[in-house]
């Protein structure tokens, strides 16, 4: 029983759904239908296409309700979205509860660089939020979705922490503490986050582990532990959860960091293609050691282990979203 908080399949409508099966059954998954490039138009076409194919499967039942996140059916995948820039919502900030009503339960003001809400981890000036930014995590708050720091700058994420009245989280984002990029968070933003309530989820991607080797998938099982013990330690086990960032279309979108070099930049680049955690070695299921199994030798205790898999998101998705 997983919850993972963002995993990216193409942003295209030709994307397989089916590909979502690779987790397991009773699975919560969030994703990705857009961040900086994509319209409003672009992003709903996207929703649209994803739940038609997930409906038409069978195995996966479109999130509306709490209930339908945070009570685990094992005959099907509870299947919620989000956006990873405020760019989707041209500007208009009701555009929030179309997106809601939609299945959308995360956004993020900014995509690692400064746009109309706020900076980005790639900004070398950081300004934070601007005043639709404020704004922006004021409307999230009333309508029900999570305002995710993720991709921000450091003084973004600490303001939505001093503006939100309801729990922030970090969806994808480990800790600059443990490895260096400016994708990883600082201390100062995971305290502020666990200020709030709030949750930081724990990714597996190469480039923010340190460990981006094309062969080293058990040294990303353990540096994901890595993260999450750091975690624990520093604003305890409640706070954090993990997700994953998988992208299913790995080599689409290392093409896409090179065609886009505005969006990314050599932090990006640097150690070349970026690898991933793919489900099968997230769970042990491949000749890799599963995080789980991982924890579990670092000491971490059963319930310790449910709330990072599950537990602490559906918390906060509890006093989060609306009913």
């Amino acid at each position: 029983m997983l919850w993972e908080q963002h995993c990216c399949l193409p942003l295209l409508p030709s994307a397989d759904i089916a590909e979502l099966a690779r987790y397991p059954l009773g699975s919560y998954l969030s994703v990705n239908v857009g961040y900086a490039p994509q319209s409003t138009r672009d992003s709903v076409r996207l929703i649209d296409q994803f739940r038609r194919d997930a409906l038409a499967d069978g195995r996966f039942r479109l999130v509306e309700t709490i209930a339908d996140a945070v009570d685990p059916d094992p005959e099907t995948i509870a299947l919620a979205f989000d956006l990873e820039d405020s760019g989707p919502l041209g500007g208009e900030l009701d555009t929030v509860r179309m997106f809601y009503d939609l299945g959308v339960r995360s956004l993020l003001p900014s995509y690692n660089y400064a746009n109309a809400a706020g900076c980005g981890c790639l900004d070398s000036v950081d300004t934070g939020l601007t005043g639709y930014g404020r704004d922006l995590i004021r409307m999230l708050n009333e309508v029900g979705v999570f305002a995710d720091g993720s991709h921000c700058s450091v003084r973004t994420g600490l303001d939505i922490a001093e503006i939100t009245s309801v729990p922030m989280i970090y969806s994808h984002s480990n800790f600059a503490a443990v490895w260096a990029h400016p994708r990883n968070i600082t201390d100062d933003q995971a305290r502020a986050c666990a200020a709030t309530g709030g949750v930081i989820g724990i990714n597996g991607v190469g480039i923010f582990l340190g460990r981006n080797e094309p062969g080293a998938r058990a040294e990303r099982i353990e540096a994901m532990a890595d993260h999450i013990a750091y975690g624990a330690g520093l604003v305890g086990i409640e706070h954090i959860g993990f997700s994953s960032d998988f992208s299913f279309d790995g080599d689409d979108f290392n093409a896409e960091v090179a065609r886009n070099p505005d969006i990314f930049s050599a932090e990006f680049t640097r150690w070349g293609p970026l690898q991933w955690t793919p489900p099968e070695d997230l769970l042990g299921e491949s000749e890799v050691p599963g995080l789980d199994e991982v924890l579990a030798r670092r000491g971490f205790s059963a319930a310790d282990r449910a709330a990072v898999f599950h537990g602490n998101f559906a918390r906060v998705a509890r006093q989060v979203w609306r009913h």
